[in-house]
């Protein structure tokens, strides 16, 4: 017997959730969106088992009405319409999962999640998302933690502007990544600090590379790991003199301003191309004390775009469709909870790593 889920957003990651469930046989999909390009685009690639409705996703009874009679529900849509989606999950009694990267959206589907009959996963992709896996399994082989640092980039294979950066995921999400207060732990409080500070610079595989604070890469971890670990922080990866030029658009012209981002978002789109040749870095690195010595591990991976079912993916849609689909499927399997919040770190990284969607991070 199938499953029945229902894909709410068909944008670029949307359409990588698609192939990824449709070939799998296990679940009879329906995607809605209110773009008839994107669904043009859907139909065109003939995924098996998928259900097509045009709808307008700001419309909470018109969510409510095509939740309904699904077991699951997967919002691939702008962070601004998280917590209606999420309502209506709830109000139809049926399983939530998001990517949304958005801190406040996120405290709303967390009050949501309190007293549910279903399950509440947010934040489930890349980072945040299988980044909190890998440092919770990290962190879990010490006795005590000192320091927990992460960092993910998704990044073009062939940088050849002078952001050295494509356009591979939702616009909306990175300027809300480069704009909003980021979290951390700091000497063992929870603070606020500003996205696009605290620069550093490394290397890996003899390839430069610059790391700098960004909103929303932790996801519940600052939690998970309140009391136990003294320094805890996410930072996105980007090549050298990236994040230069987006502090001078956001911060000197002002256009991370709320009322400013459009302008950005219009400036962006216009003039930086989007790509599929693109690579995923992820790297954690622990310290803590293990029988009696300080000690150091790290775990460093890179994903990079390839063809799955017939269909070229680029890292950051394989990797992020990935994420929540072996999220999903882990909850379907029982593997999880299945009430209530689930936070990405409560699934176990082989557990993870064994699924069939999971396993397109150890390729």
């Amino acid at each position: 017997m199938t499953t029945k889920l229902i894909l709410l957003g068909a944008g670029k990651i949307g359409e990588a959730i698609l192939n990824l469930l449709s070939h799998c046989g296990d679940y009879t999909l329906t995607v809605a969106d209110r773009d008839p390009a994107r669904l043009a685009s859907v139909r065109k690639a003939a995924f098996p088992n998928v259900t097509v409705v045009e709808a307008d996703l700001s419309d909470a009874n018109a969510i409510a009405g095509l939740i309904k009679g699904h077991d699951v529900t997967l919002s691939a849509c702008p962070y601004f319409l998280t917590p209606l989606i999420a309502a209506a999950a709830r109000q139809a009694g049926s399983h939530y999962f998001d990517l949304t990267e958005d801190v406040e959206s996120t405290r709303i589907v967390k009050q949501l999640a309190e007293g549910a009959s279903t399950a509440f996963v947010p934040q489930c992709g890349l980072a945040p998302g299988f980044i909190s896996i890998v440092a919770n399994d990290v962190a879990s082989r010490f006795e005590t933690l000192r320091d927990v640092s992460m960092r993910v980039g998704a990044l073009p294979t062939y940088p050849s502007n002078a952001l050295k950066y494509n356009l591979t995921w939702s616009t909306d999400g990175l300027i809300n990544e480069y704009c909003n207060p980021c979290e951390a732990i700091v000497d063992g409080q929870l603070r606020e600090t500003s996205a696009l500070e605290e620069i550093e610079h490394f290397s890996l595989d003899g390839i430069d590379y610059e790391a700098f604070n960004t909103s929303g890469g932790l996801g519940t971890l600052c939690t998970s790991l309140a009391g136990k670990v003294q320094n805890l922080n996410y930072k996105t990866v980007r090549y050298p003199g990236h994040r230069d030029i987006i502090k001078l658009l956001v911060r000197d012209l002002q256009l991370g301003q709320p009322e400013r981002r459009h302008i950005l978002k219009e400036v962006m789109e216009a003039s930086i191309p989007i790509t599929r040749q693109d690579v995923v870095l992820v790297f954690v690195s622990v310290v803590g004390m293990r029988e009696g010595r300080l000690e150091q591990q790290a775990y460093a991976k890179k994903i990079y775009s390839q063809q799955v079912n017939g269909q070229l993916l680029s890292a950051i849609q394989l990797t992020t469709a990935a994420g929540i689909c072996a999220m999903v499927d882990l909850v379907v399997q029982g593997r999880l909870p299945q009430r209530g919040l689930v936070r990405q770190e409560q699934a176990a990284l082989p557990d993870f790593l064994a699924n069939r969607f999971g396993q397109y991070y150890s390729a």
